[in-house]
């Protein structure tokens, strides 16, 4: 179970202060989050450490992340996003 706390200052740092990781990470926190199972939300807080060019590059499909970890994360948040 996740507290407020931890929900907050997750919210916090996925404020990246470019709009278009702003607009995935943010709502992402608010509404996905919680529901992840530990595995994922550490993942998650493993994404949340990474600069945010090499963010930006996985998000807009232009490369994708070395580590298995981080692109199971970026595949779960573009997922959401993606029409059905």
């Amino acid at each position: 179970m996740v507290d407020d706390i931890e929900l907050n200052r997750l919210s916090w740092h996925s404020r990246r202060g470019m709009l278009e990781l702003d607009v995935l990470l943010v709502p992402f926190v608010k509404e996905a989050y919680p529901n992840l199972d530990a595995e994922d939300q550490a993942r998650f807080r493993k994404l949340l450490a990474c600069e945010d060019q090499d963010m930006f590059g996985w998000f807009m499909r232009r490369e994708e992340p070395a580590d298995p970890d981080l692109r199971r994360m970026v595949t779960i948040i573009l997922d959401r996003v993606q029409p059905k």
